[in-house]
């Protein structure tokens, strides 16, 4: 069973340790690349902080985004803002998306994402969690996938392995970090590949964070993933 109001609690945990630690950035460095390609690290917090209100609406029963095109523009829109902006920003587009979670709602009740995407309304604040943990990384501060809660880590793997799961590019894969096992990839009987690793790297190379070189992979080469 998903707990969404635990998870909602993690999002708060997570959004806080961001603005501590974005807190000690200044105008310049903000400005700066980020890790994600042609992102500044204000793209990276325009992006947190758009995707909060983007998933209260959700929530709240509206589209996520009015288009694509509006999405795009909002992130280049706010990314040159100065730091005291952005935070503030961040801040309360996420207390936003709190209240929208507070608020009484069927929780099993099947809500419509992204591109087409559906999902049950109680994981979205997993989704929420994912968006600030994972762009925390993204901002190149000092947070890496080595200080993630064991608990997100596993349970994004859990979810990224899902969505692999019956891709006809990725062949039947066994994921491993020596005390959990995954399976993703085509249907088969058996797995073609295994994947060993710590989790974090597991979790880097699943979400396009890292090129996989800390894995090991018997049975054949290291599968290319496609694009989230």
């Amino acid at each position: 069973m998903i707990d969404h109001a635990r998870d909602l609690v993690s999002v708060r945990e997570a959004t806080d340790r961001l603005l501590t630690a974005a807190a000690k950035l200044d105008n310049a460095s903000v400005a700066e690349p980020s890790r994600l390609p042609g992102w500044s690290r204000g793209h990276v917090l325009a992006h947190i902080a758009r995707n909060a209100d983007a998933l209260a609406n959700v929530l709240q029963g509206r589209p996520m985004y009015v288009s694509a095109t509006a999405r795009d523009a909002d992130i280049e829109r706010d990314a040159p803002r100065p730091l005291d902006v952005q935070l503030t920003d961040v801040r309360e587009s996420g207390s936003r998306f709190q209240e929208a979670g507070a608020a009484p709602a069927d929780w099993a009740r099947t809500v419509e994402l992204r591109n087409g995407v559906t999902d049950a309304a109680a994981r979205v604040p997993f989704r929420r969690w994912v968006e600030v943990e994972l762009h925390h990384v993204d901002l190149g501060i000092g947070y890496e996938l080595e200080d993630l809660p064991a608990e997100f880590v596993e349970r994004e793997i859990d979810f990224l392995a899902d969505r692999f799961t019956g891709h006809a590019d990725v062949p039947p894969t066994r994921l491993t970090d020596g005390t959990h096992a995954w399976s993703t990839g085509r249907e088969a009987d058996a797995a073609e590949v295994t994947v060993q690793g710590t989790a974090p790297d597991l979790l880097g190379w699943l979400a396009g964070r890292r090129d996989g070189a800390g894995l090991t992979a018997e049975g054949g080469a290291l599968p290319a993933l496609p694009p989230l």
